[in-house]
């Protein structure tokens, strides 16, 4: 049986850049990070409210892969948040353009996409 859900794996193509995103854009805490020099490999380890571990890699050249939300794989990563439009506010105040807040036809809770550095699809959908 599963428990739940450990961490989430994404490989970034500016560390960096990416790294200043989820922290300092997102507020994402840092756990642990690590340079793994025989890949040339950054593993940065980061927690989301103390409830899920998102590990951000780099590795040299990674290939692209299509990640709009319809292309097939993972199509998204959705974070939970009290107040959307608040939420919307602070990420414009870091440069971060969010969509059009839209509602869930089946649960009719409101939500909206923006993009990491690198165009992954990443969720804002209301808890309440």
């Amino acid at each position: 049986m599963f428990n739940r859900i450990h961490h989430i794996a994404i490989i970034c193509s500016d560390y960096e850049k990416s790294k200043d995103f989820y922290v300092n854009k997102l507020g994402f805490t840092i756990m642990a990070e690590v340079y793994r020099a025989e890949r040339k490999s950054y593993k940065l380890d980061l927690a989301v409210n103390g409830l899920y571990q998102i590990e951000l890699f780099s590795f040299e050249n990674p290939p692209a892969r299509p990640s709009r939300p319809e292309a097939q794989g993972l199509r998204h990563l959705a974070f939970e948040v009290d107040d959307i439009e608040q939420e919307i506010e602070r990420l414009a105040g870091h440069g971060i353009v969010s969509e059009a807040i839209r509602i869930d036809e089946f649960t009719e809770k409101r939500f909206t996409f923006f993009t990491d550095p690198d165009g992954l699809p990443l969720e804002l959908y209301e808890k309440s």
